[in-house]
């Protein structure tokens, strides 16, 4: 076991927007292997799949807000995620009114 890291205000300013086509969202129940159910700002909810590289070095809880990518072809059905986002940076993206969920 190491050390925990200490976010700073630094870390917090870095953080991650959506990208054009990129839509937010809660994690609404975790359905095993590598896919999540959530619901976006879009009204959708999707069936997402947790990308490879965040899969062994990010853990998605339920209730988490992520960043969904939506697929190409099925756009309102299925996303994969590419980012969990902190509560303290879940709550800066509310306060700046980019998440109303």
């Amino acid at each position: 076991m190491g050390k925990k890291k200490v976010l700073s205000e630094e870390a917090l300013s870095n953080v991650v927007m959506p990208a054009p086509g990129d839509v937010l969202g809660i994690a609404v129940k975790l359905l095993g292997f590598d896919r999540v159910s959530v619901k976006c700002q879009d009204g959708y909810e999707r069936l997402c799949r947790i990308r490879g590289k965040m899969k062994r070095r990010v853990w998605i809880r339920q209730g988490d807000v992520v960043l969904v990518s939506p697929w190409d072809f099925q756009r309102d059905k299925r996303g994969d995620v590419i980012w969990r986002y902190t509560r303290a940076q879940a709550e800066m993206l509310r306060r700046k009114g980019m998440l109303t969920i």
